[in-house]
């Protein structure tokens, strides 16, 4: 995910400290002065994350159709393996945060030994064909995501200042989700093109998460990455152990955040179950399905980006719960009784706007709340919550889908939704410090 020492390029250093300092913390740059660019490591991280997620949603596409029509999966045992992708992850992020955080240069190669672990589940999937090894298969491939994401955020962090972390996250988050575009399609096109579509799609994915994994060893910089400026964070330089790792929760700052991230977490229906609904609200027909998540991977792509730099002026968790606001709706539409041609447009894109305004969005507000030395273990904190929320997520509406139908537990967790939002938002803080950016 890098190139270059990410100190070249890297964000200006910010304004003279008499300058007016918004609620994130940032100063305005001056009239006149040269906008600062997004950071080589963040677009070398970016190009990463944009090869990995080809070879990633290739097989997320057609997971979900493969899993229930392919091999005959109940709603209860679809949810019980969507948890195990989406929420075992959590079980070795604080692990991998601690690694990289431990000796200071090893963000890269914990991340490297999470991106090669993923890489290597895919021609395994060739093997599978009943629950059991399925489920060990997807928690190796979520192992390895859970070893590279806090390394890789943190990289992205330290190499932006506070002003700008959320431009950079989106950058990335676009970059990455551009990969997610990419992806659905070439899997759409292996399965109309070839005899055991799904043979060749997982073939095909093994071969460009190796891509993947070459570029980062080949250029991304083996050493840590330190961020331009000195800290935001007005606390003594703590050891990078386990135990200052956990007491980061003191911080108000970012024991508000990890609460938010891990209630919403928990009504936080995950992107299968949405595109089986959307499916069977619209009849799609099964060749068409893995172009679903086309439609939420475009609107990520396009409002990233803008919904980052949004979040740098007007506040970071103002932009996080207007996402889940995005979410709300989308569920509200999947419920309702409209079947106009423009529905699964709506609800698409209303998908892709949740996940541009909380993803990168979540790690920039959290980065202003962590030391440099603890970067790392502090953004795992609080994705180790949010995974293990929606882990539960996966298998409660799993099994509420099978007990009393798609439309009460999508339902119940539209009003769980509701109820999390409306105390996330009353965690707001009013008069929030600097160092912590969560205005």
């Amino acid at each position: 995910m890098y190139v270059a020492d990410s100190r070249a390029g890297t964000p200006d250093s910010p304004a003279p400290t008499s300058a007016p300092a918004s609620a994130e913390g940032a100063a305005r740059p001056r009239a006149g002065r040269r906008r600062a660019a997004v950071a080589p490591t963040v677009l070398a991280l970016g190009t990463v994350s944009l090869i990995t997620d080809v070879s990633s949603e290739m097989v997320t596409a057609v997971l979900p159709l493969y899993l229930v029509t392919g091999l005959g999966l109940s709603p209860l045992g679809f949810g019980l393996l969507d948890g195990i992708y989406n929420g075992f992850s959590a079980l070795v992020r604080l692990a991998g945060g601690h690694l990289a955080d431990r000796g200071g240069g090893r963000h890269k190669w914990v991340a490297g030994a999470g991106y090669a672990l993923s890489a290597a589940c895919k021609p395994l999937l060739l093997l599978a064909h009943t629950l059991t090894p399925i489920g060990l298969i997807l928690a190796a491939d979520r192992t390895g995501k859970g070893l590279r994401t806090a390394p890789r955020d943190a990289l992205i962090s330290l190499s932006s200042t506070s002003r700008t972390r959320g431009r950079a996250f989106g950058v990335h988050r676009a970059m990455d989700t551009a990969g997610a575009l990419f992806g659905p399609l070439v899997a759409f096109l292996i399965l109309r093109a070839t005899v055991d579509g799904y043979d060749a799609v997982f073939t095909v994915s093994f071969c460009v998460a190796v891509v993947g994994v070459l570029v980062l060893v080949l250029f991304v910089p083996g050493g840590s990455t330190r961020p331009p400026v000195t800290t935001d964070i007005p606390h003594p330089t703590p050891r990078p152990t386990l135990r200052a790792a956990l007491a980061l929760l003191r911080r108000p700052a970012l024991r508000r955040l990890t609460v938010c991230a891990l209630l919403l977490g928990l009504a936080t229906v995950s992107d299968s179950f949405v595109y089986l609904l959307l499916q069977r609200r619209l009849g799609v027909p099964d060749r068409w399905f893995a172009l679903l998540p086309l439609g939420t991977a475009a609107a990520f792509l396009l409002l990233a980006v803008p919904l980052g730099r949004l979040a740098d002026r007007v506040g970071r968790w103002r932009v996080f719960l207007a996402g889940h606001g995005a979410l709300l709706l989308t569920y509200g539409l999947l419920l309702s009784s409209w079947h106009g041609t423009a529905l699964p447009y709506a609800v698409l894109v209303l998908h892709g706007g949740f996940y541009a305004a909380t993803d990168g969005v979540l790690m920039a507000a959290a980065s202003d709340s962590v030391p440099d030395e603890l970067r790392s273990s502090g953004l795992a904190l609080v994705q180790t919550g949010q995974a293990l929320a929606r882990f539960v997520c996966s298998i409660g509406f799993g099994a509420a889908w099978t007990a009393w139908g798609d439309r009460t537990a999508l339902t119940a967790s539209a009003v769980a939704l509701a109820v999390c939002a409306l105390f996330s938002l009353s965690l707001r803080p009013t008069r929030p410090p600097r160092s912590e950016g969560l205005a």
